[in-house]
């Protein structure tokens, strides 16, 4: 509201307000209001335990990749070893779980996830302060050193991480409130549901801010925010200590969810799934890391019962995201919605379906020998017969190699002819979209 200045009959001035009214991001509230009724009504289409429990993963594992990314994406800032403070937070949050079952103190079971996220904000404050002194590959290595002492202590000190066997929990206790006792999982779910909207809208409001943006400058341009007198070591700090936060939450709610911590959560093999998911999904964009957290738990619960080589796999997908889409998977939805905007999307959509068919080709080949060779390590006892994709193979025959050889080769031949056409293709078209920009420009 502002106020303008009109003159009375009698000479003198007087004062009124003066109005402005912003209109509504219609746009912001269909993007929000999509995503929490998304979170309420995916559990309702299915129904099954097994889909409840990879929802409620998922939900922890956007929780967890999005307070990553704001050290990733958002800061610049590369860590092997975040598992720390989610891992942390889990702990903590069982023990005070464990604390509630006996007594010792009251609290609402729906607030354990925040003991973790305090819990989780705790730990980056200590560690954070001499973790941020530095940046670039020399964090990136304190962080792997951090993350591979906090894991030894795990081994070292049973009576807080419980050993090789962990802690668990029950996180029924007490008299149902509201018919709520976090029994079944669809209850469960609902409250990780809660939390994730929350966590995302406040992640968000967080780039926003004076200080998310200042995050970002940090990350571009570290010497010029030096220049205008922001302490660069400041403003990474603040963001770890509020990636901790998150993170904290997040295992807090893996605590909850699962009913038992064990060592695991703060190894290797956690901080490397946070980085290399938020990268497949798109760290450079906000809605990636949470493309990449259900990427992840479809990797780590579907892939990995489908075949014992799903780690293999996982580096192959991770190479092909590296050498042709380095900005993710929402780097791709979001250059063709570019093309979509100019009415070009029409003129890719076959040069895709030969890239994905002449991948699949490809990739075909390339799985029958790696299913051979696993199996032939693994299953050596049961002979050298096996099932693929729906075809008797041996695993010993020349027949069965030569053929994977020929189907990969014919494959990376046709990806590679297709991938030349697409390219140029896509270069005419952005040459247009490009000078349809600068005569919208220079007619403006």
């Amino acid at each position: 509201m502002t106020t303008q200045t009109i003159k009375i009959a009698n000479g003198a001035h007087a004062q009124r307000p003066n109005y402005h009214f912003k209109p509504h991001n219609v746009g912001r509230w269909l993007i929000w209001g999509g995503f929490a009724l998304m979170l309420g009504v995916v559990p309702l289409l299915w129904t099954s335990s097994f889909a409840q429990t990879m929802l409620s993963q998922m939900g922890i594992g956007i929780i967890a990749c999005l307070a990553y990314n704001i050290l990733l994406g958002q800061g610049g800032m590369l860590s092997f070893g975040h598992a720390v403070y989610s891992g942390l937070g889990s702990f903590l949050a069982i023990h005070t779980l464990n604390m509630m079952i006996a007594g010792d103190i009251w609290l609402p079971v729906s607030l354990v996830p925040l003991v973790g996220g305090f819990g989780g904000l705790f730990f980056a404050a200590i560690l954070g302060y001499v973790t941020t002194k530095k940046s670039g590959t020399t964090f990136a290595m304190i962080t792997m050193g951090i993350g591979e002492l906090v894991w030894s202590m795990s081994l070292m000190i049973p009576e807080f991480f419980g050993g090789e066997g962990g802690i668990t929990t029950n996180r029924v206790f007490g008299k149902p409130v509201l018919g709520i006792s976090f029994g079944p999982q669809i209850q469960v779910y609902y409250l990780i549901a809660i939390y994730c909207f929350i966590c995302t809208a406040a992640m968000y409001a967080l780039t926003r801010t004076p200080l998310g943006r200042m995050l970002n400058a940090v990350r571009d341009n570290p010497e010029r925010v030096e220049f205008i007198g922001y302490s660069t070591q400041n403003v990474r700090y603040l963001a770890f200590m509020i990636s901790g936060f998150f993170a904290g939450i997040a295992g807090g709610l893996g605590a909850l969810n699962f009913e038992i911590v064990t060592a695991e959560v703060v190894g290797a093999l956690r901080s490397g799934a946070y980085l290399l998911f938020v990268f497949l999904g798109g760290a450079t964009f906000f809605f990636g890391p949470i493309i990449g957290a259900v990427l992840m738990v479809v990797a780590l619960v579907l892939l990995s019962e489908l075949t014992k080589a799903w780690l293999l796999y996982m580096g192959i997908v991770f190479l092909f995201m590296v050498m042709y889409a380095p900005g993710g998977v929402a780097s791709l939805i979001m250059m063709n919605v570019r093309l979509a905007a100019y009415g070009k999307l029409k003129r890719v959509w076959t040069s895709y379906l030969a890239l994905g068919g002449s991948g699949l080709v490809a990739l075909s080949g390339l799985a029958v020998m790696i299913e051979m060779v696993y199996h032939l390590q693994l299953n050596a006892a049961l002979g050298p017969e096996m099932e693929f994709l729906g075809a008797s193979l041996n695993a010993r025959g020349l027949d069965s190699w030569l053929g994977a050889l020929f189907v990969l080769g014919i494959g990376v031949a046709m990806f590679e002819l297709s991938r030349r056409s697409f390219s140029r293709e896509w270069g005419q078209i952005q040459e247009e979209i490009e000078a349809e920009i600068k005569r919208k420009e220079s007619a403006a």
